[in-house]
């Protein structure tokens, strides 16, 4: 297997990772920034008031978008797959 080959595998699949990570943290972080900003007007400091918003901000974006993310795993295995033949001999 040559350099470059690994490169472009590991450089897809560090780009991967990167779309499933910024997608699930994305919408959390800006609902804590919402949460934030009405905690520090209202000068309400509960714990569980930034912590639940969040946390079904995140299971509501894996629900809607977990499939396309599934997907985009499954075709990269998939690619792997079919491909080693080739990036092995």
């Amino acid at each position: 297997m040559s350099p470059e080959v690994v490169s472009d595998l590991m450089r897809e699949g560090l780009f991967i990772a990167m779309i499933l990570v910024s997608v699930i943290i994305i919408p959390s972080l800006c609902v804590g920034l919402v949460v934030s900003v009405f905690q520090a007007a209202t000068q309400i400091n509960e714990q569980t008031l930034s912590f639940l918003p969040r946390l079904l901000i995140t299971l509501a974006t894996l629900v809607v978008l977990g499939p396309w993310l599934g997907g985009l795993v499954h075709d990269f295995a998939v690619k792997l797959i079919i491909d080693m033949p080739t990036m092995l001999g």
